[in-house]
């Protein structure tokens, strides 16, 4: 089978593995929108190469405002590879204990709020605090990994603990273990990943179906979308009025952050 043919094939199963897990989408949903239509917001976390779906979420074209992207260089600033900023920093940050309570220091964070922590194995330890911190915060968590991938890797928390273990819904991006899908002949090492695949199907599932909840509930959301679609006037106005009510909702998570 060629390399092309054979990471379509697997593509194509990834999708199926998603439609099957319709009924834990529309529960992530159902959270979400709530949350969004309380006038607060759903936190969005990933660190590494999890950090694209962070931005599959908010804010790009197709997309609306209620997600709270939180995205730190730190830990996934990848293009200088290596030197200042480079990738063995960035890996070695994200297993350093109490950072993610570091990072959700700066926002003040309520029940109603709710939280998607993307993490494909699951193991390492900003993404697995993260959503223990915010479920102490009484935040409903929804994690998306690989299941395969997770099951099989060991966790970097001294108590053994995984993302899974701290979230209230797991989505599983269907990706396989080690991510890379295609063997080629002579090559020890299997290929080109899937779990940004699978992680986009999630996502944006996810977002249609909170898309339908708001609207349904009188609350349409601001979509951002293009010129081409619904003319240059519209969509500069969309895009204001949508950038505009992100920094809204924003302030709110700050206005009253610190000690009571």
């Amino acid at each position: 089978m060629k390399p092309t043919t054979d990471y379509l094939q697997h593509a194509r199963q990834m999708i199926d593995a998603v439609q099957a897990q319709a009924a834990a989408i529309e529960q992530a949903a159902d959270w979400f929108a709530h949350s969004i239509a309380a006038g607060r917001m759903v936190h969005v976390f990933g660190s590494g190469h999890s950090r694209m779906m962070v931005e599959e979420m908010w804010p790009r074209y197709g997309s609306f405002p209620g997600f709270n992207p939180i995205v730190e260089l730190s830990l996934s600033f990848h293009n200088l590879v290596v030197g200042a900023n480079g990738q063995r920093q960035a890996m070695f940050l994200e297993n350093v204990s109490g950072l993610a309570e570091r990072i959700l220091r700066n926002f003040a964070i309520e029940p109603r709020d709710s939280a998607f922590v993307v993490s494909t194995s699951g193991c390492n330890v900003v993404p697995i605090e993260m959503a223990e911190q915010f479920q102490r915060r009484g935040v409903k968590v929804v994690a998306l990994v690989s299941r395969a991938h997770a099951d099989a890797s060991s966790s970097r928390r001294a108590d053994g603990k995984k993302l899974t273990d701290f979230a209230d819904l797991v989505i599983d991006t269907g990706a396989p273990v080690g991510d890379a899908m295609v063997k080629i002949p002579g090559l020890d090492t299997p290929v080109a990943p899937g779990s940004t695949i699978g992680g986009s199907l999630v996502v944006n599932s996810i977002k249609a179906e909170v898309a339908a909840r708001l609207t349904a509930a009188g609350q349409p959301p601001k979509v951002l979308s293009a010129a081409a679609v619904v003319g240059s006037a519209r969509a500069t106005k969309l895009f204001e009025e949508a950038y505009d009510e992100h920094a809204h909702r924003l302030a709110k998570l700050y206005a009253a952050v610190g000690p009571a």
